[in-house]
């Protein structure tokens, strides 16, 4: 027996055991059960995410198109990310040796080839029906799918018969990657980081510096350290390990990277092109007696900014048939030395280099003063403000930031559609207008809110839900809020802790009400916007991803 497939097989028990709820779809078949719970681990873990959050994820069941789970990103520069998932759990073999089946490879073939062209027929399950057509529906919008494929299985990556399926295929291999995923990858995932110690070569002169109590070092060293650095610890040298096993986006930026290192007549410039590399470190020592060329020995070295420069140079430099030269291609490195006490300040400089990069912001964001006000009033009133992601597990009373940013920007600030479609910039660009004066009482009845409904789009109580529900969560949120004021008689800036107990039961009284109420506003806003004719999931998915309705639902429940 695999120890590490012993340890995901105990796990698997244990979210079986804890939450069946989850599973109740599979009936008594306890095989399929176990088997999503692996593909909902392996989500988990792959997307960064909880395993509350991952359970929507999960598409496994009849006219599944052999999709397990599938994640839509947001558009990014005209493109967006399709995660897909396919899982094969051995149940009674657990050595870790067998491999991802080759039908199962070929399947995952034949499912990308169907799923991405919106004039393809294809009969799905209602967990992943609404999912596809959205995806297809921005597709026709324009917007370009970038799709990762991740096998997993408690085994070994597929053979090399399945390998030729995939390579037979003729799919584009810039907007598609394949990824094997297996007990041993959600173990290493799971290990804590480990101090990474080690020495990096300065190439001709560096700056050293004592600022501010603290020591900084400027200097150039040769990309082909900085993959090397790479090989030896791997994701480890990344402050944040976000995706790390699912590869890098191959967006505009990593491709111009990649496109300067592999020019010959460019990469002895790619110091002047890049915006360089940002570490912080627990202590560095060096010779000071050198006046060049110095060994830098770093005790607890992390990568705060630059992590997608040193993966793209790792990934082009250990590329064999891209074998160059590049003993005169540089790249800047700044190294901070930082006292174990100074974590807000390292909180400081990875929010000021990271700005750009909204995935990182809800921690980044998690110690300003907004935040910890939200903490210490929720504390007041019963529940759990989770400001960071690693900070426990969420249960009935434990709201996390980022729900709350989203709900808070459906509901209070009526924005349905940036709360689905702009969540990398809740803590970015829309934090101030998400965060202004909002108090405990607002954060918690905004997200009791989105939660009720959220719930009734996964298992709605309907035995014919409207077609429109799986795309209107955000929208019934707006107007089941709307009435909730409407009918408490309290304005939104009255709303506080003076009158939280008050509105919360209105809230549990009548929500089912205000659920079927704002249901019926949305069916006349769209009998209102297309008529009588048939609405296609494509068109019910572009019409709420573009705020077509909020003009119609404007004056829907006051």
């Amino acid at each position: 027996m695999d120890i590490n497939a012993s340890i995901i097989d105990q796990q698997l028990t244990g979210i079986l055991k804890k939450n069946p709820d989850w599973f109740e779809r599979f009936g008594k078949d306890e095989n399929k059960k176990r088997s999503a719970a692996f593909v909902l681990l392996c989500i988990s873990n792959c997307l960064d995410m909880s395993l509350e959050e991952s359970v929507d994820l999960l598409t496994e069941g009849g006219n599944d198109a052999g999709v397990d789970g599938l994640h839509v990103g947001e558009v990014d520069d005209g493109e967006f990310l399709v995660t897909i998932f396919q899982g094969k759990y051995k149940i009674n073999n657990l050595d870790g040796s067998a491999n991802f089946p080759e039908n199962g490879v070929q399947k995952a073939v034949n499912t990308v080839q169907i799923l991405f062209d919106p004039s393809r027929e294809v009969d799905l399950n209602p967990h992943i029906k609404p999912k596809v057509e959205e995806i297809r529906s921005m597709v026709l919008d324009g917007w370009i799918p970038d799709v990762r494929v991740i096998l997993c299985n408690n085994g070994a990556m597929w053979n090399d018969q399945a390998q030729r399926w995939i390579h037979q295929s003729n799919l584009p291999e810039k907007q598609m990657k394949w990824i094997h995923f297996n007990h041993d990858s959600i173990v290493d995932i799971l290990r804590k980081t480990k101090s990474v110690d080690d020495t990096l070569h300065l190439v001709g002169k560096a700056v050293f510096e004592n600022f501010n109590y603290r020591r900084v070092v400027t200097g150039k060293v040769l990309v082909s350290e900085i993959a090397e650095l790479f090989n030896r610890h791997h994701d480890m040298l990344l402050q944040r390990n976000i995706r790390r096993y699912l590869g890098l986006h191959e967006n505009r930026v990593n491709t111009a990277i990649h496109a300067t290192l592999v020019n010959p007549d460019s990469r002895e410039n790619f110091y002047f092109f890049n915006n360089g590399i940002t570490m912080i470190c627990k202590n560095f020592r060096h010779n000071a007696l050198q006046g060049e060329n110095f060994q830098l020995k770093l005790e607890n070295m992390q990568i705060i900014n630059g992590g997608q420069t040193c993966k793209t140079i790792q990934q082009t430099l250990n590329n064999p048939d891209l074998f160059s030269d590049y003993q005169n291609t540089y790249v800047m490195v700044r190294v901070y030395e930082l006292a174990e006490d100074d974590q807000r300040f390292v909180t400081d400089i990875t929010y000021a280099t990271n700005s750009q990069n909204p995935v990182d912001l809800r921690d980044l964001r998690s110690n300003d003063d907004r935040q910890k006000q939200l903490e210490i009033g929720m504390n007041d009133l019963g529940y759990a403000y989770k400001r960071q992601r690693e900070q426990g597990t969420i249960g009935s009373s434990t709201i996390s930031s980022s729900i709350t940013a989203e709900a808070v920007l459906a509901i209070w600030r009526e924005k349905p559609h940036q709360a689905k479609f702009r969540r990398k910039e809740h803590f970015g660009k829309l934090y101030e207008e998400i965060f202004e004066e909002l108090n405990a009482t607002q954060a918690i009845l905004a997200t009791l809110i989105f939660r009720q409904v959220e719930n009734e789009r996964k298992r709605p109580s309907q035995e014919n839900p409207p077609e429109f529900l799986p795309y209107a969560s955000h929208y019934i949120a707006m107007l089941v809020g709307r009435r909730l004021l409407r009918e408490s008689g309290i304005k939104l800036n009255n709303l506080d802790h003076r009158n939280f107990a008050q509105v919360k039961t209105l809230l549990e009284n009548k929500s089912d009400l205000f659920r079927k109420q704002t249901s019926d506003d949305i069916s006349k806003a769209l009998k209102q916007c297309y008529g009588d004719r048939d609405i296609s999931l494509q068109q019910l998915s572009a019409t709420f991803r573009r705020g077509d309705l909020l003009e119609m639902l404007k004056a829907a429940g006051r």
